[in-house]
């Protein structure tokens, strides 16, 4: 058998389909159960969290394997299999293994070094272990994971390149000040009670809110949240938990609003958005359509605005003539056939010179401005590339600067709301109300793919590749402890029958003799495999160790059921293993 995991993570996936994927619990606990169901598989732990989903197995092919567990992916998420599978990752045994130790330690993660990871991977093995999906490979590899992330976080300092998910959202809010500085004195909202819903309580109530609202479905738990944030000793602020039906009389007199639920629909739509703003204001909420159309510009969109005429903007300087039919709005150009002296200028602009337009119509003259004029001959082979370049494609890049984008001013807000499920509790449109700041799952991806990295990630790096040599070599070693089991039974079955025989043939001998004898003949038994069975351990553990073990099998003619009960034996005992 060998481990495998497909899934989709914020790395390999846009926000709308991790949104449309995402699973429920008991979304979750069907997905592994019907993965051990599967031919395949033989164990099976999905994990879970607000940007991934990744289902891990135990397989006994690899092809088949990959096929069935896209395949139970796509059936459990609502997501055609089609649509889903170029958003898909597949690692394989060691890969793996790299892949989920390297998750723990919050390399993978959106917000790099995070360690809130952790208590997931804990929650995801404690489940499968209650479902009884988890046997001896995905135990020891969820166990081992959970040890090397927090030996990543003790032993470097990943904790100052990363954060939880909600500090790093409430810095967004506050546009990269400080965080308790910005929510001092605000008052908080927090929607939902569970693990990120209790981060951002606390977060907030450290920060120095006024005053924290708790409103969760069950209002046992928003009550019993409220109940420890008050008897918290770091923080005075105080808190209460209201029911959901409250949210949005609630919303009208908050500052900050955090929602993580694991609803299916929308917590807040825009219009209750809209509405809390105007019960603060007492005016009505504008749609700031430039603002949304500046967020929501794509590539397609950019092929369809015409370009500047020539000699606007930062542009002016371009020695080719942007108006000439053959040039795309993408900003390249159709300069087959063009003069060797009208490309020298080209790139000398490229490079950064000022050149002059001069002349009129179809001819050009050009001279560079702030620097001697370069001459075909002096540069002979950049003026050969250019022109090979325009005579094979029919087009040179032109370097163009973006033309700068008119900023809209917008009122200051008076809501900040922090989004943090999947798929989204607040309805995306908010981000066009005016006095709202809105952050979500993906804005913070696009923030995070600019936070610098900290030194300590190549020493988290490190570790983790430490870790993983040391799994693999424990994974191969324990592959062949059945069958060093099944040759140690063997031999013991053997001397037990030559004593019978003993017994047999010197009937005379007392209690005390029988057992020397017996003793001194396991003694040599011993003696003689010790040395065989270290060392064919210590092969086994090694990289191609695998085929010692069937080498044992067919020296000592071993039974490959006796083998097999072995393993059975100690699979059977990982999997009726409690929760950690």
């Amino acid at each position: 058998m060998s481990l495998l995991v497909v899934g989709l993570s914020h790395r390999s996936a846009p926000v709308s389909v991790l949104e449309r994927a995402a699973l429920t619990a008991d979304g979750q606990i069907k997905l592994a159960q019907d993965t051990v169901a599967a031919e395949p598989a033989a164990e099976a732990a999905v994990l879970a969290t607000c940007n991934r989903i990744e289902l891990y197995a135990d397989v006994d092919k690899f092809h088949a394997g990959v096929a069935e567990l896209s395949t139970l992916l796509a059936q459990h998420s609502g997501v055609g299999l089609d649509e889903l599978t170029p958003y898909l990752y597949v690692h394989y045994e060691d890969r793996a293994v790299h892949h989920l130790f390297t998750v723990a330690c919050g390399l993978d993660s959106m917000v790099v070094g995070e360690g809130q990871i952790l208590g997931q991977i804990k929650d995801s093995l404690a489940r499968a272990q209650e479902l009884h999906t988890a046997g001896r490979l995905l135990n020891d590899l969820f166990q081992q994971a959970l040890r090397v992330g927090k030996r990543a976080h003790s032993e470097t300092g990943i904790d100052r390149a990363g954060q939880s998910l909600v500090t790093f959202g409430l810095e967004q809010l506050a546009s990269g000040g400080a965080v308790e500085k910005w929510a001092h004195g605000k008052r908080a909202l927090v929607i939902g009670a569970g693990s990120m819903s209790s981060l951002a309580a606390a977060t907030l109530a450290r920060a120095g809110v006024a005053e924290v609202v708790i409103a969760n479905r069950t209002h046992e738990r928003a009550e019993r949240l409220a109940q420890i944030l008050n008897e918290a000793d770091d923080t005075d602020v105080p808190a209460r938990a209201v029911p959901m039906e409250s949210v949005r009389a609630e919303l009208t007199r908050a500052d900050i609003a955090v929602s993580c639920t694991g609803a299916t629909g929308l917590v807040l739509d825009a219009e209750a958005v809209a509405a809390a703003v105007e019960g603060r204001t007492g005016h009505a909420v504008a749609v700031e359509e430039g603002h949304e159309e500046r967020r929501t510009t794509t590539k397609a969109d950019a092929r369809k605005t015409p370009l500047p005429p020539a000699g606007v903007g930062a542009d002016e300087a371009c020695p080719l003539d942007l108006t000439a039919p053959g040039f795309s709005v993408m900003g390249e150009a159709a300069v087959a056939g063009m003069d060797a002296a009208t490309l020298e200028q080209h790139a000398a602009w490229a490079a950064g010179s000022a050149v002059d337009r001069r002349g009129g119509g179809t001819s050009h003259a050009f001279k560079a401005v702030g620097e001697v004029r370069r001459t075909p001959e002096a540069d002979p082979e950049l003026i050969s590339a250019l022109a090979a370049t325009a005579a094979t494609v029919g087009r040179i890049p032109e370097h163009r600067r973006p033309e700068p984008v008119a900023e809209f001013p917008r009122p200051e807000p008076v809501l900040f709301l922090l989004d943090l499920a999947m798929p989204r509790d607040i309805d995306a449109a908010a981000h066009r109300l005016a006095g709202v700041r809105l952050v979500d799952i993906e804005s913070l991806a696009e923030a995070s793919a600019d936070a610098p990295m900290a030194a300590d990630v190549d020493q988290v790096r490190r570790i983790v590749s430490d870790e993983v040599a040391a799994f693999g070599a424990a994974l191969r070693a324990a592959h062949i402890t059945p069958t060093v089991v099944a040759l140690r039974t063997m031999a013991a079955d053997v001397v037990a029958g030559e004593i019978a025989r003993l017994d047999g043939r010197l009937p005379g001998l007392d209690d005390k003799q029988r057992s020397e004898i017996r003793q001194a003949v396991h003694r040599v038994v011993d003696k003689l495999l010790h040395a065989p069975t270290v060392r064919v351990k210590q092969l086994a553990a090694e990289p191609g160790g695998a085929g010692y073990a069937d080498a044992l099998r067919t020296l000592f003619d071993l039974d490959p059921e006796t083998v097999a009960s072995v393993s059975r034996a100690e699979d059977s005992t990982e999997k009726n293993r409690g929760p950690l």
